[in-house]
């Protein structure tokens, strides 16, 4: 089995969680930061599996440096700067210094390109992007249709020559002053991530300063995290279980973040291991990957005690806790929107559900999706839910709201997550109530998929809608059903080559099927259940060498 306790002995240790954690009004992760580098400046916050380290105080001295130097790029208290980073110090330092600031940090996928990343630049309205040198060819690539953007602050080597915008030296912040400015309060706006609906573009989620904290107080209390953690984070930062679950609950309880800059299931029990981690997230496909890596006799030789996982799949707890000697496996529920209001417990295995609401923060019915009332215990519905905490919920949704009326229907957030939810008060997750694809740990829009699929030479019609991964828990495939142009010739691996060169990967297609015609109902909406009905079965795979030939289909 393996050990509970980080080799570390805890005897005599300070108990360093945020102070202000019983209070809304403090939940200010910047201000966190503050108190951790006064508390213990010299502790490690962050280490990263290349060696680098960074002290509490290194990190409030840097962040204090990036705030004072964006002010001298005239970035002000309030303004939206977008941030284009991979998983490493440079990104937290932005992040933060951002946050201090009072500025707003849109945080954008690495992937994304194109039609996708123009939207959400447009969406943003920023004039500023923090950008890795290796991600700056993305932007400069859509420019033209982002008139907003006049300025690019690039981290690291450019790969090739660029002259969209505007260039300056990310390095630039080592020569300024600490910024000595008055922190925002919880209610102020931190950052903006994006999600994807059932229909039209990503939607631009507005977060509060109290809504970030919530994700970590939720981490902090789900997983009881002590001062002898170190909690391994192998999950993208733009996201809110990388940078708000994971490491904003690090620096909540005044822990070692170990940081990773892309999850690697080969990899995955050596580094826990290695970095004696006794936490760490798996969402989605990531814990079907390492469920599925060759067993090995040294799987349970590591500090590891809990995990968190989402979706949790019995088949997934079963190995988690027997083959790796994981004490506890927890779940949860939650969106970008509504923070995690469900939560399991480290004492309590309950494997395929998601857990039990957090009364103090939020309330949560399961209701019929026509008329938003309150189904009986046990009965399908609609996940609803809404805050009790000012702030601990988002602000609404950047530049549309008309979605945002829309998702708050009868005072209640509708998810368009159905489940169901037990006299005990269990609830658990059974399907997703909107046409949203999930894949690879993404909500993908078929809409925007759509958009640029029907761009491609050839195609008079396409849909697109989510097949089962055949690596079991491992959310959806995606399928397009494409009609091509009446006497034009269209070979599949022509549409994937063509959707490869628009889409991010999480969003690239796995599967194309040639029909005649979509099935549509009499107002001319497709019918993506009728498509579903039919699997996988006749489609052209992308690991395919020749598309099948089946009985009614073109080829």
């Amino acid at each position: 089995m393996a050990s509970t306790r980080d080799p570390e002995s805890a005897e005599g240790r300070v108990d360093h969680r945020f102070s202000g954690i019983g209070d809304p009004e403090r939940w200010v992760l910047p201000a966190v930061l503050a108190e951790q580098a006064a508390r213990q400046g010299d502790a490690t916050w962050i280490e990263t599996v290349e060696g680098d380290r960074w002290t509490f105080a290194q990190a409030w001295l840097e962040a204090r440096q990036v705030a004072t130097w964006l002010t001298g790029l005239e970035v002000r208290p309030g303004e939206r700067v977008a941030v284009m980073m991979g998983n490493h110090i440079d990104f937290v330092r932005a992040w933060m210094g951002l946050g201090l600031l009072g500025a707003t940090a849109v945080l954008l996928n690495t992937e994304l390109r194109g039609a996708f990343l123009a939207h959400q630049l447009r969406n943003c309205g920023a004039r500023h992007v923090i950008v890795d040198g290796s991600l700056l060819a993305q932007i400069e690539d859509v420019v033209a249709v982002a008139p907003k953007l006049a300025y690019a602050v690039v981290a690291g080597a450019v790969p090739r020559a660029t002259s969209q915008l505007a260039r300056l030296d990310w390095e630039g912040w080592r020569a300024a002053t600490p910024h000595d400015g008055t922190l925002p309060s919880a209610h102020d706006i931190s950052c903006v991530m994006y999600t994807s609906g059932t229909s039209g573009p990503a939607k631009g989620v507005l977060m509060p300063h109290a809504h970030c904290a919530l994700y970590g107080i939720g981490t902090c209390a789900a997983v009881e995290l002590s001062s002898r953690d170190r909690y391994y984070i192998t999950l993208p930062l733009f996201h809110a279980n990388g940078l708000l679950m994971q490491l904003g609950a690090t620096l909540l309880a005044g822990i070692p973040a170990i940081l990773r800059s892309k999850f690697s299931a080969s990899r995955w029990i050596d580094e826990v291991r290695r970095h004696r981690a006794t936490v760490t997230n798996l969402l989605g496909s990531t814990a079907a990957f390492v469920v599925a890596q060759p067993e090995r006799g040294d799987d349970a030789d590591h500090h590891l005690r809990a995990v968190c996982v989402g979706p949790n799949l019995p088949a997934h707890e079963k190995v988690l806790r027997t083959r790796f000697g994981i004490a506890a496996v927890v779940s949860g529920f939650g969106m970008t929107e509504v923070n995690i209001p469900v939560w399991g417990r480290t004492d309590r295995s309950c494997p395929g559900a998601a857990g039990w609401v957090r009364s103090e923060y939020f309330d949560v019915v399961i209701a019929d999706p026509e008329t938003d009332r309150e189904v009986a215990r046990g009965q399908l519905g609609e996940i609803l839910v809404r805050p009790k905490i000012p702030s601990g919920f988002m602000a609404g949704y950047l530049g549309m709201p008309e979605r945002t009326v829309e998702a708050w229907r009868n005072l209640w957030f509708h998810t368009g997550d159905a489940a169901t939810m037990d006299e005990d008060g269990l609830l658990t997750f059974v399907d997703r109530i909107k046409d949203c694809i999930r894949r690879r740990g993404e909500n993908i829009s078929a809409s925007e998929v759509e958009a640029q699929v029907s761009s491609c030479d050839g195609v008079a019609d396409v849909a697109a809608y989510a097949v089962p991964s055949d690596i079991p828990g491992a959310e959806d495939e995606l399928m397009l059903a494409v009609v091509p142009l009446a006497g034009h010739p269209l070979a599949p691996a022509a549409v994937l080559a063509h959707a490869d060169r628009l889409l991010p990967r999480f969003a690239r297609p796995e599967y194309v099927r040639l029909l005649e015609s979509l099935p549509r109902t009499a107002t001319g909406k497709v019918q993506r259940a009728v498509l579903r009905q039919a699997g996988t079965a006749g489609a052209w795979r992308r690991t395919d060498l020749q598309p099948p030939s089946v009985p009614g289909e073109q080829s």
